[in-house]
């Protein structure tokens, strides 16, 4: 059988196929369509040319929801809230993201007040109703709403967490009035305390969800067309993949879909080379990506934001700048060089595309410096013309004084500079030296700007994979099933009885477990784990604290809390520690593809192609250019080097060396 991996990005669509009888991949790529991005993956799917009566499992990475929220292009969204607590997201929350700027603008909320209406009813904190629910009114306000496909309603109600049954019920009504209106409420988007966060989150998947039905219902009757009769999965934000029904009911667990198939693809290999602490480098086409993974486990949080908006679902602890390929590099008003975070997209695209794009971009820059081949074609398809690059990036120089080689390797510079801040975030900032890490480098441009990167952190080591231009549809062709789920309970530990704990936790397990049965999963797959939002007294905001199956007692709750407060800050106390939200996580799992040994190419010398003059920190080398396929197991290589294959291209500068491994990933170590 065939499984097939999508993953949707800013510039291109990529795609790979695995036939599990062979254990043969093949990838594809084709130009992203953000009008219609189902074009896309079905030309990408018509690049690979599966046989989809065969295909197994199709998994994909979608863009659509976090697009639309970036773009401002979701859904008209109507918000169903207690009566008194109309404002809620319009007062928000009273931190200021710009301290000293006296001009910042509060972001205004995605529902306008006008279309904001309070209902009757009340709950407490601990869910008992002190105003009971007034149907009579809430269905008089359905009323007053109008039934269009670009409708949607999000029910927000106050301490639903606690007693989802007036959200419930109001829900039913909202069904029953108009059957294909969208409808959510915040108890099933994010059953947790804090309404700012509650209700922005409940409103997010709110103004997505029609598009989302829309785009897989589309997308559900190309494969159709083509054959294709099973189930579709979506790669979700946490790092797993959900059913298409799933994603449609909870669309806003994806607006990181894509980002974290990479991330759950660098997990698998780094446990399959040894490799157990890896910092990931995702640069495409628009931005580029990065995560800390320490000790193979896959960093989630709950304390995200996508632009404006808090978004409380479990989600990849990603780190996105708008540094990618298509980066447009411009002057400010300091005549001071700035890269992105505009970027030339998928069209027109940089100006070597000849497209219509005529300002200078990363791409371009890399095709002054020879570091792209002079009339090659990205991933196949797309021809680059040196002309238009040296035209762009010269006018850009010619505003400072530089010529087009200095201002095309000031571009590369600041780029790389800018993923290195990136990269110091998730880092540093943390407690954490990259020198301990392996870089992981993927997506179309990745391996191009590694060791750049590498030498600003004095990383000594970069594993590329096999198919770094294509790895993050790998990675959501290898993802588990997932489903994570939450209930805010807040107990202090030494008050409490583990007994008492435990029962909470197992009704969340009860739960998942059924839900995982529910949609067809073997129950010897299943794995649930459980972790909590965990703080000292006193403390107002919680850390997410995985609990390992040996916690038997409040006792090893507690010093499984202390570790992970050390670790991130640096101290631990002996005050009480209190439970803020219980946490279980589901895992479905399933068959990995089974990595052949690397059995093509041969000898260095059979897979050079050529040699250009090729520019590093100013100076021109003649550099050997190799065909990737064409290198056997094996083989090491000293820099300078290009490394060319379909979808990317590596680059290893002067002062690196390269080594085949068996299964055919690259791994580059300082010289």
């Amino acid at each position: 059988m065939l499984w097939i991996g999508i993953d949707v990005g800013g510039t291109f669509t990529d795609g790979v196929v695995y036939d599990d009888e062979t254990r043969v991949f093949a990838y594809a790529k084709a130009p992203s369509t953000p009008g219609a991005p189902t074009n896309g993956v079905l030309a990408t799917l018509d690049l690979l040319g599966p046989d989809m009566a065969r295909v197994a499992r199709f998994c994909h990475g979608v863009t659509i929801g976090t697009n639309a929220i970036l773009e401002k292009k979701g859904a008209d969204v109507w918000m169903l809230v207690t009566q008194g607590f109309r404002d809620v997201l319009e007062i928000g929350r009273t931190n200021r993201p710009i301290l000293y700027d006296l001009r910042t603008l509060k972001a205004p909320p995605l529902v306008p007040r006008s279309r904001t209406l309070e209902i009757t009813e009340r709950l407490m904190f601990d869910g008992s109703a002190r105003v009971p629910l007034d149907e009579a009114q809430a269905r008089a306000t359905l009323g007053q709403l109008p039934d269009t496909p670009n409708t949607a309603i999000a029910i927000c109600f106050l301490h639903a967490y606690a007693n989802p049954a007036h959200e419930q019920a109001v829900k039913a009504m909202a069904q029953q009035a108009a059957p294909g209106r969208f409808v959510c409420t915040s108890e099933e988007v994010s059953p947790q305390f804090r309404e700012v966060e509650r209700f922005n989150t409940t409103v997010l998947n709110a103004y997505i969800g029609p598009l989302m039905a829309r785009y897989l219902d589309d997308l559900r009757a190309g494969l159709a067309n083509m054959g294709y009769a099973r189930d579709v999965f979506i790669m979700t934000s946490n790092g797993g993949v959900a059913t298409a029904a799933q994603a449609k009911r909870l669309p806003v667990a994806t607006v990181l879909s894509g980002p974290a198939g990479g991330v759950a693809a660098t997990v698998h290999l780094g446990r399959l080379r040894g490799f157990p602490n890896l910092i990931t480098c995702d640069m495409g086409g628009t931005s580029t990506d990065v995560c800390l993974i320490e000790s193979l486990r896959i960093p989630v949080t709950n304390e995200q934001r996508i632009g404006d908006y808090a978004n409380r679902t479990p989600q990849i602890e990603i780190n996105a700048v708008g540094a990618g390929g298509g980066s447009i590099a411009w002057i400010d008003d300091g005549d001071i060089l700035k890269v992105g975070p505009q970027s030339a997209g998928a069209a027109p695209g940089p100006a070597c595309y000849g497209r219509g794009g005529t300002e200078p971009t990363v791409t371009d820059a890399n095709l002054v410096l020879n570091r792209l081949a002079a009339g090659g074609k990205l991933a196949g398809q797309i021809g680059m013309d040196p002309d238009l690059a040296d035209t762009a990036v010269s006018a850009l120089g010619a505003r400072i004084g530089l010529d087009a080689r200095t201002m095309a390797d000031g571009i590369v510079r600041i780029a790389v500079a800018n993923m290195v801040s990136a990269i110091k975030q998730i880092s540093i900032s943390n407690g954490h030296d990259p020198r301990d890490f392996v870089l992981l480098p993927y997506g179309g441009a990745g391996p191009m700007h590694a060791a750049a990167i590498a030498d600003e952190l004095e990383m000594t080591r970069i594993l590329v994979p096999v198919g770094p231009g294509n790895f993050a549809a790998f990675g959501s062709l290898i993802s588990d099933l997932r489903r994570d789920y939450a209930r805010t309970r807040t107990t202090i530990l030494s008050a409490a009885g583990y007994t008492d704990l435990d029962a909470t936790f197992v009704e969340l397990e009860t739960r998942a477990h059924q839900d995982m049965l529910d949609e067809g999963v073997d129950p010897d797959r299943i794995v649930l784990k459980r972790s909590a939002g965990m703080r000292y007294l006193g403390q107002s905001w919680e850390l997410l604290v995985e609990l390992p199956d040996t916690v038997a007692s409040v006792a090893d709750m507690e010093a499984a809390f202390a570790e992970v407060h050390d670790r991130r800050f640096g101290h631990r106390s002996g005050g009480a520690v209190e439970i803020v939200n219980f946490r279980v996580t589901a895992l479905g799992v399933v068959d990995k593809p089974e990595l052949p040994l690397w059995i093509a190419g041969g000898p260095a010398e059979q897979a050079i192609g050529g040699t250009r003059a090729v520019w590093f920190d100013g100076t021109s080398h003649d550099t050997p250019i190799y065909q990737r396929a064409r290198l056997g197991a094996g083989v090491t290589l000293q820099g300078p080097a290009i490394i060319d294959e379909s979808g990317s291209t590596t680059l290893l500068p002067p002062g690196w060396g390269l080594r085949v491994l068996d299964h055919g990933d690259m791994l580059m170590e300082r010289l």
